[in-house]
């Protein structure tokens, strides 16, 4: 509990206990004993606790709001004062604060999986500089700084360690609790706690740009994109609140000046409905329902940002992936070697030096597999096709078969499984190298998860070639693919799959966030994989996997499922409990202090369905 929360419930407890020697007072005093120690007991228990209710709801007239539960509450018990029912009075202001402290503390649990994100942001980084230890803000530090990151602390920036060795708890990025071992050469990211050992750490990126940054740009977003459900709520109470205010007045008035029935009955009725009609049960629950389940993905590692991508995940029925990097582990090798007239090792060494230049995961493949070569002395790279270069005076072209066919070179084709780099020197068809990508562990089981949570149809869209692209399909179970598609292609082809009809049901797309971002944007719900490390993927996403756990993906559907449910079962109830008791009110026989017991029951029973979303996987 917050120290605002403990004074509340101080509060609480000594105005129930004056509450209680009230009514102690009133059943044991004899009859002709003053009523004066019962009034004021009542009167300051009313005042100890509510105080600051019905400061709340002056101040809000003052600004324009009208209509809320304060003023409700304030109004009501005001009225019950008039009408001398003290205790009553009392009763319905206890509960209520009683309430209101249960739905603090649900909130505040709710948010704590979120907030946990939030601590990420490092408080100091230590820069060597001239061989001293200079403290500095994380936004103050340069790529090409060398960091100290000793035992306890967190990780400042994004770096590569250049000096020893350590365990680190990833578990607020990655949603993973087991520590990993990272060394010398080693890629590290901020936000990670160093569990053991002094590192060292080159920058490689500045504090804008480094995960954590982006990761807190992303939680702190998530909450201003309310749901459908949510925004309904919102307008319902909107208008619901003046409504009943209305009808509570009408029901004061009406009986007693047409009807010639008792004043005090039908106006201590009417503060009774209005007491009873105060919506903080909907207000409260449902938006909790949604932050419950964004705190759930936050533990799988999972950034959604707000309830609305919730609603959409919750419905969807076909899931779009891209094949590198997403279904496969984007962790290239050089398979195969098919030399015609040179050497195995001068086509490495040609077409490695073509590639340079390129960040495509198989150019660093063949770049590996070749070790050192030669600086192009010029590059161009064919989107779709490869790169023509020039290398040692000599003209090299690497891609695929669509650069040899537009460059009009007899080439033998190559139908070995896997990514085929062809080769050509002066005009002349040198060979192929075969490179091959490995499918991740988990994406067959992913696959049969998907369709077990109402995935209807998995599509796959790649710019390998057919059998490359066919292996990878029929290996994981995906149902359709779509082979040697250019970026454009990628994009069309998403274009003609949300045209599909599909009335009810939204389109995933999944990608690792390398040239993803146009495909991820066109979407109904947009998943970036380890999309941290992408800018364009983290803007266009709608849901960031902080890792490359694509078993993730069912689990975050069943939470946007499982939230939604629990969001209309707290509207029904709620709304059918509000709709019984209101009646009942109205016509006598409920009185305000069971009312409002009543209505903080109703709440307090939401909140706490709200609450299972948190804990839902």
């Amino acid at each position: 509990m917050t120290k605002k929360q403990k004074r509340l419930l101080i509060r609480i407890i000594v105005a129930a206990v004056m509450f209680a020697v009230g009514i102690l007072y009133h059943w044991v005093a004899p009859e002709p004993a003053s009523e004066w120690p019962e009034i004021v007991l009542m009167v300051g228990a009313w005042a100890l606790v509510g105080y600051d209710v019905v400061w709340a709801a002056v101040r809000n007239i003052g600004h324009g709001q009208i209509f809320d539960e304060k003023f409700l509450m304030a109004l009501a018990t005001v009225g019950a004062f008039a009408l001398g029912d003290w205790a009553e009075a009392a009763a319905v202001m206890i509960f209520f604060q009683t309430g209101e402290l249960f739905e603090s503390v649900a909130v505040q649990r709710s948010r704590q999986s979120i907030a946990g994100l939030m601590d990420l942001r490092p408080d100091f980084a230590i820069v060597l500089e001239n061989g001293q230890q200079v403290e500095k803000q994380p936004e103050e530090v340069q790529i090409g700084d060398i960091l100290l990151v000793r035992p306890g602390e967190r990780v400042p920036i994004d770096g590569v360690i250049i000096d020893g060795s350590a365990t680190l708890n990833t578990s607020k990025i990655t949603g993973e609790s087991v520590p990993s071992s990272v060394k010398v050469g080693d890629s590290i990211v901020s936000g990670c706690v160093n569990l053991s050992g002094v590192l060292q750490i080159k920058a490689k990126s500045a504090y804008e740009q480094s995960t954590v940054a982006k990761i807190l740009e992303l939680v702190e977003s998530a909450a201003d994109q309310k749901a459908s459900t949510e925004r309904m709520i919102t307008r319902f109470a909107k208008y619901y609140t003046p409504s009943v205010v209305i009808a509570a007045a009408l029901l004061a008035v009406i009986p007693p000046l047409f009807f010639s029935l008792k004043w005090a009955v039908w106006v201590k009725r009417a503060l009774t409905f209005l007491v009873i009609s105060c919506p903080c049960a909907l207000v409260i629950s449902v938006p909790l329902s949604y932050f419950g389940g964004m705190g759930a993905a936050s533990k799988l590692g999972v950034v959604v940002k707000g309830g609305t991508v919730l609603e959409q995940l919750a419905k969807a029925e076909i899931a779009v992936f891209d094949k590198t990097g997403t279904l496969t582990t984007g962790e290239f090798s050089v398979r195969q070697v098919n030399a015609l007239s040179v050497s195995k090792e001068e086509l490495l060494h040609l077409t490695a030096a073509a590639e340079t230049y390129s960040v495509h995961p198989v150019s660093a493949a063949i770049r590996k597999a070749a070790g050192e070569s030669a600086e192009p002395e010029d590059t161009q790279e064919i989107p779709g096709c490869g790169i023509c270069a020039r290398v040692e005076g000599k003209q090299i072209l690497a891609g695929n078969r669509k650069l040899m066919e537009q460059y009009q070179i007899a080439y033998t084709p190559c139908d070995a499984e896997g990514t085929i780099v062809y080769v050509a020197c002066d005009g002349t068809f040198l060979g192929s190298i075969v490179v091959g990508d490995t499918v991740r562990s988990s994406v067959g089981a992913t696959m049969r998860e998907l369709k077990k949570n109402g995935v209807k149809r998995t599509v796959m869209l790649t710019g390998d070639v057919e059998n490359t692209a066919q292996a990878v399909a029929q290996a994981v179970g995906i149902d359709e693919y779509h082979a040697k598609l250019l970026p454009q292609d990628k994009v069309n082809r998403m274009e003609q799959i949300r045209q599909r009809p599909n009335p009810a049901g939204t389109v995933l797309f999944v990608g690792d966030g390398v040239n993803d971002a146009p495909v991820l944007a066109m979407a109904d719900v947009g998943v970036a994989m380890g999309g941290v490390g992408s800018d364009a993927a983290v803007e266009a996403a709608d849901v960031v996997i902080l890792n490359d756990d694509i078993g993730r993906l069912p689990k975050i559907i069943r939470i946007a499922r499982k939230t939604g449910i629990i969001a209309k079962e707290n509207i029904v109830f709620a709304l059918a409990i509000k709709a019984v008791v209101l009646v009942l009110g109205a016509f006598g026989y409920t009185p305000m202090w069971l009312a409002i017991f009543a209505d903080v029951g109703v709440a307090v029973l939401a909140i706490l369905n709200a609450l299972r979303t948190m804990t839902y996987q």
